[in-house]
């Protein structure tokens, strides 16, 4: 009966490893950054490979509080990171000018900066 027990308590700690780490990955994407986006995923990952082979389980379980902390820290800063989004850097745009004459051909325009 007790190793019924021993053994449900780890299914269930498994259980919620995993879900820290789901949450983890899928919070990180909510980033509106990409290096930030990246930087999440790779720390989460890091960490969790780290900690794998780990048997104690009173650090797991410490761990796991680490996590939760993390978790919500991410889901702060997640929002706050939407509240200061920088326009994306356009390299490559359409035509721009002006139109002119009877075939609707684009004149155009001196970038400045370029001579």
């Amino acid at each position: 009966m007790a190793s019924s027990a021993l053994a449900t308590a780890a299914d269930t700690s498994a259980f919620s490893v995993r879900s820290l780490y789901r949450s983890l990955l899928r919070q990180s994407s909510q980033f509106a950054n990409y290096n930030f986006r990246t930087y999440a995923r790779r720390r989460t990952r890091d960490a969790f490979h780290e900690h794998q082979r780990e048997q104690d389980s009173r650090r797991i379980q410490e761990l796991v509080q680490t996590g939760l902390k993390e978790l919500q820290v991410m889901k702060r800063q997640t929002i706050v990171s939407q509240f200061f989004q920088i326009d994306r850097l356009v390299v490559e745009g359409g035509k721009s000018g002006k139109e002119t004459g009877s075939t609707s051909e684009i004149v155009r325009q001196k970038d400045t900066g370029w001579d």
